[in-house]
């Protein structure tokens, strides 16, 4: 089982708010609730002890001051709505203990609670809250023992009940709405903190990409002043080591062109006279003729990556007639016999002659001549060559049968000086796909190798082209 991925910074920021304001709210709203609950049945308590010792003197008076019956006395006892009224009359040497109930269809000694009825048998008043037909109630035990009896009376406390209901059901639905704020609160909060970051990936990117003269504008603040200031000095020292390194490439790629260029002359001279020299000596001066030659391609290739590095190369957009133009390529750089599959022909199955396209035909040149030779130098020779237009998109493929490239070497193919596994003794100077790349790149397109139907390598180009006529 894979882990999950670990939150983004908004993530974590939004998580962080919501989660603090989800403790401070529920902290918050268990406090108000606790005191608000012990508030309120407190006060129901208070109120019910009141009316119990008023109710229990009243029944004093009417026992003391009449002769009617208990049972007829109690009746005139007036209790909350819903509550009830209980009349123990404890035992005596001239009595036996009686329970006289004001509504014993509905309510009488045997539901109150046991443990309040044994606390008055002991001569003590006091309260106690129970559940009755699944409802709460409070019930007071009022000791009067000038007359030997016990007032028992039970108040209904469903309103108190439904009251802390309604608290309990808004206090939850605040904590969520305040969760829910909170939640976007850090997600507002997210996007000012990042957007500086924002600003620094583009202003990475933008040097990455090539524009090493991207900096950040100044902030008024001071913190991220200092981000700032430490961007653009990383910057700066990155452009000067960049164009350091560029420079002394150029200058270099320069300074070696004369002499490979004597070299190459002297080289030609031995040739010529190749005969003169014996077995040994001939090979030798082969050998010497092909490293001179590889020399002066390597050079030649530098010169250009240079020059694209350093922007030199413009562009020279022209509508050209794509089919034609990259057969008269291929034979003009010995490529002739392989066979051209365009998907842009006519009817008949011939290549179609109003085939133009807006593109850079310097370009498209150097990337097919350069595909073409690397087949050559390390895959025994391209199979063919195809071409296809769709929506606007121009995909150019040089296919081969040769050893193919390793999926792990896929992507470094296109480095400078990188050699595949499988071609690490063939010649060439390790720069052609690089040049590829770059001018794959200035023309906003991509380029990638993969696996050829026939065994070997497809290196596929795609690029926007500007307008098909």
């Amino acid at each position: 089982m894979r882990a999950p991925k670990e939150l983004g910074l908004r993530q974590r920021m939004v998580l962080f708010f919501s989660l603090a304001a989800l403790i401070a709210a529920l902290s918050l709203s268990i406090v108000t609730y606790a005191s608000t609950r012990s508030y309120l049945l407190e006060q129901r308590t208070r109120v019910a002890q009141r009316q119990a010792f008023n109710n229990a003197q009243l029944m004093r008076s009417l026992i003391t001051n009449a002769d009617a019956d208990i049972a007829e006395l109690i009746t005139q006892i007036r209790t909350e709505q819903n509550g009830f009224a209980v009349l123990q009359q404890q035992q005596t040497a001239e009595r036996d203990e009686l329970f006289f109930a004001q509504s014993p269809l509905k309510f009488s000694q045997s539901d109150l609670p046991q443990e309040l009825v044994a606390g008055t048998q002991n001569g003590v008043t006091g309260h106690q809250r129970f559940s009755f037909v699944d409802k709460p109630y409070e019930a007071v035990g009022v000791v009067i023992p000038s007359i030997g009896v016990v007032y028992y009376e039970v108040f209904p406390i469903s309103d108190v009940a439904e009251t802390l209901r309604t608290i309990l059901v808004t206090l939850v639905i605040g904590v969520v709405l305040i969760t829910a704020g909170a939640g976007v609160l850090g997600f507002t909060m997210s996007q000012n903190v990042l957007r500086p970051l924002r600003r620094v990936a583009k202003a990475a990117n933008e040097i990455a990409t090539g524009g090493l003269d991207t900096r950040l504008s100044h902030e008024e603040d001071a913190d991220l002043e200092k981000l700032v200031f430490s961007f653009n000095e990383m910057a700066d020292a990155v452009q000067t080591r960049i164009e350091r390194e560029q420079r002394f490439a150029s200058d270099v790629s320069h300074e070696l062109r004369s002499p490979v260029t004597a070299l190459t002359a002297a080289i030609e001279v031995l040739v010529s006279r190749r005969d003169e020299f014996t077995d040994r000596n001939q090979q030798a001066i082969d050998i010497i003729k092909k490293q001179v030659e590889r020399f002066d391609r390597t050079v030649l290739d530098l010169l250009e990556l240079s020059r694209l590095d350093a922007g030199a190369v413009t562009q020279e957009i022209e509508r050209v007639q794509i089919n034609d133009l990259v057969l008269r390529i291929m034979t003009r750089y010995g490529f002739g016999e392989i066979p051209l599959h365009s998907e842009i022909s006519s009817s008949d199955g011939e290549l179609a002659s109003d085939d133009e396209v807006v593109l850079d035909r310097r370009r498209i040149e150097r990337i097919v001549v350069n595909l073409l030779e690397n087949a050559r130098d390390h895959a025994s020779g391209a199979t063919r060559i195809t071409l296809a237009i769709n929506n606007g998109v121009l995909t150019l493929g040089v296919h081969d049968v040769g050893p193919g490239v390793a999926v792990s070497e896929r992507t470094h193919i296109f480095d400078r000086f990188a050699r595949g596994t499988a071609s690490r003794n063939s010649k060439g100077s390790g720069l052609g796909l690089a040049i590829v790349r770059e001018h794959v790149k200035a023309m906003n397109g991509t380029v990638h190798v993969e696996d050829s139907p026939e065994g070997g390598s497809s290196f596929i180009v795609t690029f926007p082209i500007s307008g098909v006529s």
